[in-house]
C-alpha cells in the first residue's frame, strides 16, 4: 500500500558556489553544511541533508558537493532521487560542474525537477535572461526540458515562494514510494554516537526497515542487529523508502563499515563482482576501447572495474518489433554517444539487482564518460560476444517485464534450474512477487516448479525423453534384469540437471503410469518374454529347490550335471530371485515355500510348549534332519526375520 505520506528525495546539483546549500537553508531553514573544513572553506565536501515538509510530503533534500574534487561524493548523494533541483548561478550562468552534475542526473534516470536560477539579485534582467537561453540549450530534449525556470534569491527571499509552488506541483506529479520492494540502505556515512555506539546513515531506496530486527550488511555478507532508527533526525520504529535514514547497530564497530557498504534483508540482495548490463557514452567522451579499467559508480559505492563490450545495443522493441533489428553487431570500442551491452568486471564486491542505475567516470582524467542499467547481476558464464548472448541481454532489456528476466535467467540454469531464493537478488523484486510470477509461467508451462525450484520446460521435456530411453535401452541389453538400478540413471542423467529434476521425473513419470520407479527404473510397457529354454530351466530350477526343501544343491553345479549352459542358468535363477520365488541365505538358495514351513514348525514348538523354548544347533540339525552347512544360515535366517533371538552359543524362540 501507499504510505499516507509521500517520502521523496530532492537532490540539489550544480556548480561549485552557485548557492546549493544557501537555497536549501533558506528553504528548510537547516545549514546542510555539516562539517566544520565545509563551513570554513565556504563549500561543499560531503552530502548535506534537510528534511522539509510540504502539505502530505516529506522532502528529503540531499544538498551535493559542486567542487570538481568532489564528484564522486555528488554521485553518492545523486543516486535514488526522485528529482533534482539544478542550481545555476545568474552570475556566472552554466559551467563545468552544471554540465558534469546534469549528466549524472540524465545517466541516473532522474524523473524530473526544476532549474533554479540562484542569485537573480546581482543582475540585470538582461543577463538573467541570457542565463535562461543558456540553461534551456543545456537542458532541450533531456528529462528537464520544458522545466520551470525560476530565478530566486537566498539573501532578498526573491522566488522563494516560487520555488516552494514549484516543488509542490513537482510533488503532486509522482506516485511516491510504496512500502514493498527489498529493503535498501546504501551507507553513506558510519560513526559512533556516545551512549549509542556505531550509527549509519543514508537515504533509503525502498522497501521497510524495523527499527528492531536483523538485517544484512554487504558486501560483507555480515549479519547485524538493529538498535533503533531515526528519520529526519527523529526516533521511528520503521522506515520506509524516500526516507533520510539513521541506523543504530549493535555488534558491529565502525572500523568495519565503510561508504558504499548496503543494509538489507535476506535474500534481499546479494553481492556481485561480475555483472550484464547496458552502457551509453556520453556525447563528448573519448572512445571507450574493451577491457577499459573505469570507475564504477552505483549508489554509495565507488569500485574500478573493467569493461568487456558485447553487441551495440538496438533501440528497445517489443514483441515481433524485435525480430526487426538486423545481425548483432559486436564493437570493439564504444563512440561516444554509443550504446552496448557490456559485461562489468568490478575489482570489489557490490551489493546490485536488476534495474540499478550506474554511472562510469574514466579511470584519468576523472571525468565522468557514461552510465547504464544493470540487466543481470550475476549472469551465467556464456559467452558474451554472441548471438546467444546478445538475445540473451536485449530480452533481459525491457525492464518493466518481470517474466521475461525470470524465464531467461531460469534458461540460463538449464536443467539445474534455480531456487526462488537465488532469483529474488537477481530479478530485484522480493520473493512472493518472485513467486507470483513463477506461478504464472508455470501456469502457461514455461516453466516447471519443483518444490522451491524452477527449471525451464525445455530441458525438463529434454530429460524426459532422456530418461525414458535410457530405461528403454537397458530394457533391450538386459532384457531379464530387473530394470535400470536408480543410482545409476541418476548419475546418467545428471549432466542434463540435478537431484531435483532427476526426482520430480521418476515421480512424474511414476504418476502417470509410464514408470515403475524402485530402486530399478522400469517402462511399463516392459514385459519379460522367456523363450522355450529359458522357460523350462526356470521351472527345473524352482522344482529342484522346492523338492529339497532346506537341503538343496548348489543351482549352477545342478545345472552343469544336467548339460545346462551355465550363463543360462544363472539368468534364470537371478530371475526367480528378483521374483521372491526363491531367497539367497549366505551361499545357499532357498525355496520360499521351505523356509515358509520352517517359520511355521519353528513357531508351533513354543504354542506347544507353553514357556519360552530354547534350542541349539545339535538339536536344530537333529530336528530337521540336515547338516550344520545349512543349519546356520538358516538359524540366522530365523533370527533376522524375528523368530528366534540368539542368547549365547543358544537360542530362545520369541
Amino acid at each position: 500500500m501507499i504510505c499516507p505520506v509521500k517520502h521523496l528525495v530532492v537532490g540539489t546539483a550544480g556548480h561549485i558556489d552557485h548557492g546549493k546549500s544557501t537555497l536549501v537553508e533558506a528553504l528548510t531553514g537547516i545549514d546542510p553544511d555539516r562539517l566544520q573544513e565545509e563551513k570554513a572553506r565556504g563549500i561543499t565536501i560531503d552530502l548535506g541533508f534537510a528534511p522539509y515538509r510540504q502539505g502530505d510530503t516529506q522532502l528529503a533534500f540531499v544538498d551535493v558537493p559542486g567542487h570538481e574534487r568532489f564528484v564522486r561524493n555528488m554521485l553518492a548523494g545523486a543516486s535514488g532521487i526522485d528529482f533534482v533541483l539544478l542550481v545555476i548561478a545568474a552570475d556566472e550562468s552554466v559551467m563545468p560542474q552544471t554540465r558534469e552534475h546534469f549528466d549524472i542526473c540524465r545517466l541516473l534516470g532522474v524523473g524530473g525537477g526544476l532549474v533554479a536560477l540562484t542569485k537573480a539579485d546581482l543582475v540585470d534582467e538582461e543577463t538573467l535572461e541570457l542565463v535562461r537561453l543558456e540553461t534551456r540549450e543545456l537542458i532541450a530534449g533531456s528529462f528537464l526540458d520544458g522545466a520551470p525556470l525560476v530565478a530566486v534569491s537566498a539573501r532578498t527571499g526573491a522566488g522563494l515562494d516560487d520555488i516552494r509552488r514549484e516543488l509542490a506541483a513537482l510533488a503532486d506529479g509522482v506516485t511516491g514510494r510504496r512500502d514493498g520492494g527489498i529493503a535498501r540502505l546504501p551507507i553513506d556515512r558510519a560513526f559512533t554516537v556516545r551512549g549509542f555506539g556505531t550509527v549509519v546513515t543514508g537515504t533509503q531506496v525502498s522497501g521497510v526497515i524495523e527499527g528492531e530486527g536483523e538485517l544484512a550488511l554487504l558486501p560483507a555478507g555480515r549479519r547485524v542487529k538493529v538498535r533503533g532508527l531515526q528519520v529526519h533526525g527523529e526516533p521511528r520504529a520503521r522506515s520506509v523508502g524516500g526516507q533520510r535514514v539513521a541506523v543504530n547497530l549493535a555488534g558491529i564497530g565502525v572500523d568495519d563499515l565503510q561508504r558504499g557498504d548496503t543494509l538489507t534483508v535476506a535474500p534481499g540482495l546479494r553481492a556481485t563482482r561480475r555483472f550484464d548490463g547496458h552502457v551509453t557514452l556520453l556525447d563528448g567522451a573519448r572512445p571507450l576501447k574493451y577491457g577499459a579499467r573505469v570507475r564504477f559508480h552505483q549508489g554509495t559505492s565507488e569500485v574500478m572495474g573493467r569493461l568487456a563490450i558485447g553487441a551495440a545495443r538496438p533501440a528497445p522493441r517489443r514483441g515481433a518489433d524485435a525480430a526487426r533489428d538486423g545481425p548483432p553487431v559486436f564493437p570493439s570500442v564504444l563512440k561516444p554517444g554509443g550504446s552496448a551491452f557490456v559485461r562489468l568486471h568490478l575489482e570489489q564486491s557490490v551489493a546490485l539487482t536488476r534495474g540499478d542505475r550506474f554511472v562510469l567516470r574514466a579511470y584519468s582524467p576523472m571525468i565522468t564518460i557514461g552510465g547504464g542499467i544493470v540487466l543481470d547481476p550475476d549472469p551465467a558464464s556464456g559467452r558474451l560476444r554472441s548471438a546467444a548472448g546478445f538475445e540473451r541481454l536485449r530480452r533481459l532489456d525491457t525492464l518493466d517485464d518481470d517474466r521475461a528476466a525470470v524465464l531467461t535467467m531460469v534458461d540460463d540454469a538449464a536443467g539445474a534450474g534455480l531456487t526462488l531464493d537465488a532469483l529474488a537478488p537477481r530479478v530485484g523484486r522480493e520473493l512472493t512477487a518472485v513467486r507470483r510470477v513463477a506461478a504464472a509461467l508455470a501456469k502457461r508451462g514455461a516453466v516447471v516448479v519443483v518444490g522451491e525450484r524452477l527449471i525451464a520446460a525445455a530441458p525438463v521435456a529434454a530429460a524426459r525423453e532422456a530418461l525414458l530411453a535410457m530405461v528403454g535401452a537397458y530394457h533391450e541389453e538386459h532384457p531379464l534384469e530387473p530394470g535400470l538400478p536408480r543410482e545409476e540413471a541418476r548419475e546418467r542423467l545428471a549432466k542434463r540437471g540435478g537431484q531435483a529434476l532427476f526426482d520430480h521425473l521418476v515421480s512424474a513419470l511414476a504418476a502417470e503410469g509410464e514408470l515403475g520407479g524402485g530402486r530399478h527404473l522400469t517402462l511399463s510397457t516392459h514385459r519379460i518374454v522367456l523363450t522355450d529354454d529359458e522357460a523350462r530351466v526356470k521351472a527345473a530350477l524352482a522344482d529342484l529347490l522346492q523338492r529339497e526343501g532346506l537341503s538343496p544343491p548348489d543351482p549352477l553345479a545342478w545345472a552343469q550335471g544336467q548339460g545346462i549352459d551355465e550363463g543360462l542358468a544363472d539368468r534364470m535363477l537371478k530371475l526367480l530371485l528378483r521374483d521372491g520365488l526363491v531367497e539367497r541365505l549366505d551361499t545357499l538358495v532357498f525355496h520360499r515355500d521351505a523356509l515358509e514351513r520352517l517359520r511355521t514348525d519353528v513357531v508351533q514348538l513354543k504354542g506347544a510348549a507353553g514357556e519360552p523354548v530354547r534350542i541349539d544347533v545339535a538339536w536344530f540339525k537333529q530336528r530337521f534332519g540336515i547338516t550344520r552347512k545349512f543349519a546356520i544360515p538358516l538359524l540366522e535366517y530365523l533370527d533376522r526375520v524375528r523368530v528366534t533371538r540368539r542368547v549365547g552359543r543358544d537360542r530362545i524362540v520369541i
